[in-house]
Formats: structure tokens, C-alpha cells, sequence
């Protein structure tokens, strides 16, 4: 999908092109592929003689590689974050800075650049070239990572209260693992995306493309994301304690277990022993000399189970 983005009363408009045709009168600001195809490249090629590589949003693309400037363009590789329910990540896009026209392509559509394209066609004067575009990118990014850390707050304050105020079985604790192990991957990821994004405007303020205002805007954006990074640390710790607090449920849970055992063959041991004392060394059968035999062997088994169950609970093991 191919979509070009012009400047028109200080506005942002978008028009989906279907054809070198519709692209050839377009005088953009930003150009817009969302898994191009070898055509759509290929009209950008005529168009604005610009070649765009099969492998440019590659996920082995060496890291010395993400920055670089060329004759006539400047490219950026970014990674920007998808906050899904089922699957969280980040996906890479390539920008490339090329005749005051900002190219972007990535592989599927980014709630980030979705807020820009509301933002830009109700704000007026928000955007006024294609560095401002890539800024603006970059400092909604930061703003959605934020939006994202509040919601992780909330999910573990609810991960919180169900294994900090509650009785946990194990169920809810196999729950609260997995909503835990969840929020740490996010938050995880979190943490890389702003980190790119802090090379990505420290490179664009080093390459000295900016001017005063937007380099200006720059700092603000590294200053944002700087506050970020006392935030993400904070719900790592909130999260190391949520999985020892459930861990150690779940060890509680089992030890109860074990002890249910530990007691009942503690318990049982006495009548074991007395039963085997009576049956193995008496001369002659108890029960054809003394008719009262069994009663009393059955009798001295019941106290030896008794006695000790009566003890344990005086002390409070059976609790």
C-alpha cells in the first residue's frame, strides 16, 4: 500500500495512489509504504529517482547500518513498538530523508503513525516539512511507550491485588504467572524502543539536519524519553516481586501437601510398629490362648493414632 501525505492550510492530507499515474502530479512530504510491492517501488524509482532496497527492513541488518547519510539522502532504521493483546512487538521501519521528502517503509500498519495522521489533519501548522514528520514520528512514539507503562501499571496492580489480598490456589497462581510473564515482555520491549529512539534523534541532532526549533524539539523528545527509562526499571523491581510473591504461594501450597503426608506417616507409624511387635514374637497365637487378644492389640493401634493427632493439633500443625 502506497500512500503520499501533502501540506495544504498548515493541514496534513493523505491519498491512497493505485498507479504511477495518480503519484506523477503528487508533490508529497511524506511518502507512506506499508509492504510495498516491486511495482509501488518501482513508481517511486520514476518518480523521484529513488531505489529502495529489497532488504531495507531486514531484522538482520547490522547495527552500524541503522544510521548513515548518502550524497543526496539520509536513512534511519527504527524500531517502533505494537502494544496487541495477543502479540506484543516491535516492528522495524526504514526511513529515508530524500529531496525534502520522507520516505517510511515498513511491514504492517503502526498505531504511531495512525495518532500522527489524526493529529497532523486536526492540528493545523503541526507539521511543515518532512523533518518535522519524522519528529513528530518520534515523539508519539515516546508518548504511546508512556500510554503503554500506565497500562502495565494497571494490569499489575490487578495482578497485585489477586495474589497479595487474596487466597491463591493454584490456578490463580498459573494466571497471575502468566498475566506477570506478559507485562514483563512488554515492558521489555518497551525499554528497546525508546532506546532506539534515543539514537535515532540523537543521530538526526549529531547529523546536524535540524533547524533551532526542531532541534529544540529534539531535546524536548530525548528529555520525555529519559523519564521513561526511572519508570520501565521501576516495574521490572514491581515485577520481580510479583513472581517471588507468587512463587512463593505456590511453594506454600505444595508444602501443605507435603505435610498432609509428613503427618499422616508420622501417625501411622506407632500402630505400624505395634503390629508388628504383636504379630512376630509371641510364642504361641495371642488370639487361641487369650480371647481378648485382638480387642486389646486393635485397642493400643487406635490410641497410638489417637495420641499423636491429638498432639499435633494442641501445637496447631494441622492448621
Amino acid at each position: 500500500m502506497l500512500n503520499v501525505f501533502t501540506l495544504a492550510n498548515g493541514r496534513l492530507f493523505q491519498e491512497e495512489i493505485d498507479s504511477l499515474d495518480e503519484l506523477t502530479p503528487a508533490r508529497p512530504v511524506w511518502v507512506d509504504l506499508e509492504d510495498p510491492s516491486p511495482e509501488e517501488k518501482s513508481w517511486i524509482a520514476v518518480k523521484f529517482g529513488l531505489v529502495i532496497p529489497a532488504d531495507i527492513i531486514d531484522d538482520d541488518l547490522e547495527e552500524s547500518a541503522r544510521f548513515y547519510e548518502e550524497e543526496e539522502a539520509i536513512h534511519i532504521r527504527s524500531d517502533f513498538l505494537i502494544d496487541d493483546d495477543e502479540t506484543p512487538r516491535n516492528v522495524r521501519v526504514a526511513f529515508i530523508l530524500h529531496e525534502n521528502v520522507l520516505f517510511s517503509i515498513h511491514k504492517e500498519d503502526l498505531p504511531v503513525f495512525r495518532l500522527l495522521r489524526m493529529r497532523a489533519r486536526r492540528i493545523p501548522a503541526l507539521i511543515e516539512d518532512a523533518k518535522d514528520v519524522l519528529l513528530k514520528l518520534y515523539d508519539a512514539d515516546a508518548e504511546y511507550s508512556a500510554d503503554t507503562l500506565e497500562g502495565i501499571y494497571d494490569d499489575l496492580e490487578k495482578v497485585s491485588h489477586r495474589v497479595l489480598k487474596s487466597t491463591v490456589n493454584d490456578q490463580a497462581a498459573a494466571e497471575a504467572l502468566a498475566a506477570i510473564a506478559r507485562q514483563e515482555d512488554l515492558n521489555g520491549r518497551i525499554r528497546r524502543n525508546v532506546m532506539d529512539t534515543r539514537r535515532a534523534v540523537s543521530f538526526m541532532m549529531r547529523a546536524r539536519m535540524l533547524n533551532a526549533d526542531q532541534f529544540e524539539e529534539a531535546r524536548q523528545i530525548l528529555r520525555d524519553i529519559d523519564s521513561l527509562d526511572s519508570h520501565t526499571a521501576f516495574l521490572f523491581d514491581k515485577i520481580n516481586f510479583l513472581m517471588d510473591a507468587t512463587v512463593g504461594f505456590i511453594n506454600i501450597n505444595q508444602n501443605k501437601i507435603i505435610k498432609i503426608f509428613s503427618v499422616a506417616s508420622v501417625a501411622l507409624l506407632p500402630p505400624t510398629l505395634i503390629a508388628s511387635i504383636y504379630g512376630m514374637n509371641f510364642k504361641f497365637m495371642p488370639e487361641l490362648n487369650w480371647q481378648g487378644g485382638y480387642p486389646f492389640a486393635l485397642a493400643i493401634m487406635l490410641a497410638s493414632v489417637i495420641t499423636p493427632f491429638w498432639y499435633f493439633r494442641r501445637k496447631g500443625w494441622l492448621n
